[in-house]
């Protein structure tokens, strides 16, 4: 049987999970998220990004999540600034368009976005009022180029945002993968600081499904809910999330377990620098993107799966590999033995 590489949904959830919804499964309790493990998991991220007055709701997917927020936020006139590798341009068939706006894309090699990646756009969006109006710039932390954002660079893009009237907004599906990154030196509490609203991905870390959004500006809290039960994202059964979440946020198994994966893909990663891979991007998170000739490619689909992101040329591929939070020992150790006689 192959052991999958291709995204992070391939793994179930943590054990102390599974033992918390049996735990706690015969128990009544209040609907639509106001149930007490909700308001304590709640408590425990408040407290992790020590902001007391931030607003935060439980969501159960990650598409949801981001078309809910764009959607609250914006007017029906106003727009989306997104690096053109952003998961909501390539990987949410339109959601965002769906609900009324558009998005603008920037190209960049790294997935990021910065201060001088977006003035053009705003000088070339001054036809009022005949062009849409920017109002949010989107960014994700890590990329989906398994690129993360350094405190510094985050400081500069929130600081240029606030001065240019443009809410900042981080998908955070892989945050825990980005802040424990060995290059990090970002945390929860300067995100919360630094964003207008983020949010902390479930499904991709040890949850069965779920992300914590995290409104910081109290400007964007009017009312909020209403847009998440009108786009159908209100569980009747809300303890669903809540119980999930809340063990997450115990003893920081959330970024434990997201440490563990980044280090087996900086495992695999050293391995093939070792032997002279390049990569697609340099990555320190659990995604990296090999170089690779297309023949150890097709070696390396019989044990694995993967994605082949990108044809480089007529001979050599960059795959995808991603690491979860349960990836053990044994197949990275297998696939660095292949790499390792292939490419000796």
């Amino acid at each position: 049987m192959k052991f999958s590489f291709k995204n992070d949904y391939s793994e179930g959830c943590h054990p102390n999970i599974l033992q918390a919804l049996l735990q706690y499964n015969l128990e009544q309790q209040a609907g639509y998220g106001e149930d007490k493990y909700s308001q304590q998991a709640k408590d425990l991220i408040k407290e992790k990004i020590k902001k007391t007055d931030s607003d935060i709701y439980f969501i159960s997917g990650g598409t949801q999540a981001n078309l809910i927020v764009i959607s609250s936020i914006l007017r029906p006139y106003q727009c989306v600034i997104s690096a053109a590798s952003g998961h909501i341009l390539n990987n949410e068939t339109g959601a965002i368009e769906a609900t009324g706006h558009k998005v603008l894309s920037i190209e960049t090699e790294d997935g990021k976005l910065r201060p001088e990646d977006i003035i053009p756009v705003l000088e070339s969006h001054k036809n009022i009022p005949h062009q849409v109006m920017p109002k949010l710039v989107y960014i994700s932390n890590s990329t989906e180029l398994g690129t993360i954002y350094l405190a510094e660079e985050l400081e500069d893009l929130s600081s240029f945002c606030r001065k240019n009237g443009l809410y900042l907004f981080i998908d955070g599906a892989r945050m825990g993968h980005g802040i424990t990154s060995e290059i990090s030196n970002l945390t929860l509490e300067k995100i919360a600081e630094l964003t207008d609203v983020f949010y902390l991905g479930g499904t991709k870390n040890g949850a069965l499904i779920g992300e914590a959004v995290v409104i910081n500006n109290p400007d964007l809290k009017t009312d909020f809910a209403f847009n998440i039960k009108q786009k159908g994202a209100l569980l009747a059964k809300g303890r669903l999330l809540g119980i999930q979440f809340l063990e997450l946020m115990k003893n920081d198994l959330y970024l434990d377990l997201a440490k563990h994966a980044n280090t087996q893909a900086m495992k695999m990663k050293n391995a093939m620098k070792e032997r002279g891979v390049q990569f697609l991007s340099d990555t320190y998170t659990n995604q990296i993107f090999p170089i690779l000739n297309n023949e150890l490619v097709e070696i390396l689909s019989e044990s694995f799966e993967f994605y082949v992101w990108k044809k480089i040329d007529e001979k050599t591929s960059a795959i995808r590999l991603i690491t979860s939070w349960n990836t053990g020992d044994e197949p990275v150790d297998h696939f660095i033995e292949i790499i390792t006689k292939e490419l000796s």
